[in-house]
């Protein structure tokens, strides 16, 4: 059995086609069964339901075999967990592109605020991305964890700037938020435990070449 683990919304959503041209169908929508666990169409395959941020964790501790998550998540989970141990990155899947962006108020004068030696208050979930894009600019941040609704940090004065994921910008614009500086490209990896590559080589190094097959068929 391969347990492939992925968590609901956008990935889930755009991982489904390359599992289909994989000769994967996931046989339950996440959005409508209530199950954690969901069967395919092919007896030795299994999905397990996540969140997102856990995706890795299942992975480097056997909890599945492979999964699916982005490359923010990833370096998150890296700088948390001691560099990620037991985590093979064998794909860019080339899924869920967004990227990590500073964004701060409209009328808030981001380039006095960054100058060397200055200090700045950042809300975000991404503390590790955060911390080492503004140490190389020569920039002391006080970083306040946030776990959703970033927006309001500078709106309310919580913050003066906040690191998050962006995708269109819209909810930026919509808050009267700016993006300032493009800290990374982010797109989804297939991700594998170590161990269980070992233990089930053939059968994972034939979903490894099924995704890298979807994957140029999708990009070309």
């Amino acid at each position: 059995m391969i347990t492939l683990a992925l968590s609901k919304g956008r990935i889930f959503e755009e991982t489904v086609p390359l599992l289909r041209a994989a000769g994967i169908e996931v046989l339950d929508d996440p959005e409508r069964s209530r199950k954690l666990i969901l069967a395919t169409n092919q007896p030795e395959v299994r999905v397990v339901i996540v969140r997102a941020t856990d995706v890795p964790t299942y992975v480097q501790y056997g909890g599945a075999d492979v999964g699916v998550t982005g490359l923010d998540t990833l370096i998150e989970h890296g700088a948390d967990w001691g560099g990620g141990a037991g985590l093979y990155q064998p794909l860019d899947l080339g899924i869920a592109k967004c990227r990590v962006s500073v964004a701060v108020r409209a009328d808030f004068d981001y380039a006095s605020a960054v100058r060397q030696g200055s200090r700045l208050r950042v809300a975000t979930k991404y503390v590790n991305i955060a911390r080492e894009f503004f140490a190389a600019k020569g920039v002391h941040v006080d970083l306040i964890k946030l776990y959703g609704s970033m927006e309001l940090a500078p709106l309310t004065g919580l913050a003066d700037a906040i690191v998050d994921l962006v995708s269109t910008g819209n909810t930026l614009k919509a808050n009267q938020l700016v993006e300032v500086e493009r800290i990374m490209d982010i797109s989804s990896r297939l991700v594998v435990n170590q161990a269980a590559l070992k233990l089930k080589q053939q059968a994972i190094r034939g979903v490894i070449d099924a995704f890298a097959a979807a994957t140029k068929g999708t990009s070309a």
